[in-house]
């Protein structure tokens, strides 16, 4: 499988400079430096424990830095007003690992849900057309109707990503998007999360521990290591070391 190519460097839509963060005397980020930029996908790899998913929630304003820049969208994070916040957050998206839907109401009504609650204005017909634009856009157009309980573990993560898409983010947000898949489920996952960068032009930043998922997707990719982003650049360049904290998680990890 061929590593997907860079992008050429342009609009950063995410710039983090120096952050800290520690809980206690614990030290999870220790002077992490990174950017993403407009329309690239780029794959945070690293450990459990490493602070991935603590860096994903100060990027957008759910914990704070002890130390450093954030900015999202050319907005400070932990300079911005709550209401500025919430505003911020309504151009992230976030698709969690475990999807999130609501198991009361249907494929529709969780899509709707999110709609409504921050566009009050739409008309019913706008509403219809938006929530069967985004499951045709994830190829579930005909579990309109179905309740999440009904739906695979790979159907719910492709609604969760439609809903997610629904409010037509700037940035997505993928957290171990392949986490409890089958293999060729993750990757009918990892070909949709091309799919979206290409159709709605996101930016993105996937978390993941599955280096094929990093392979496929990933114009670049970051390894946290002790808490900092020490290696970066294409899937190849990061993993071309003999770097004992970079080996084994490849021998371990990767299936040619």
């Amino acid at each position: 499988m061929e590593e997907k190519k860079p992008l050429s460097e342009q609009e950063k839509v995410i710039e983090i400079n120096g952050l800290y963060k520690s809980f206690g005397n614990y030290h999870v980020l220790r002077g992490v430096d990174l950017e993403l930029y407009k329309r690239e996908n780029l794959v945070v790899l690293g450990k459990s424990g490493t602070g991935k998913s603590v860096l994903i929630k100060i990027v957008v304003g759910l914990l704070t830095p002890d130390l450093g820049e954030v900015k999202v969208l050319n907005q400070h994070v932990d300079q911005i007003t709550y209401k500025e916040l919430l505003a911020l957050r309504l151009k992230v998206g976030f698709s969690f690992q475990n999807s999130a839907l609501y198991d009361s109401m249907t494929v529709r009504e969780n899509l709707v849900f999110p709609l409504v609650r921050n566009q009050r204005k739409l008309t019913k017909g706008e509403i219809t057309s938006s929530v069967e634009e985004m499951l045709d856009a994830v190829g579930l157009l005909h579990t309109i109707n179905q309740m999440p309980s009904e739906l695979s573990g790979g159907q719910r993560k492709r609604i969760g990503i439609a809903r997610t898409l629904i409010l037509r983010p700037e940035i997505m947000l993928y957290d171990e998007p392949t986490a409890g898949l089958d293999p060729i489920t993750c990757l009918e996952i990892n070909s949709l999360i091309n799919e979206v960068q290409e159709r709605f032009h996101t930016s993105s930043i996937i978390i993941t521990h599955d280096l094929t998922c990093a392979k496929a997707v990933g114009n670049r990719v970051a390894m946290l290591l002790d808490g900092k982003f020490e290696r970066q650049g294409t899937f190849d360049e990061v993993f071309n070391t003999n770097d004992e904290r970079v080996k084994p998680f490849y021998d371990y990890n990767f299936i040619q």
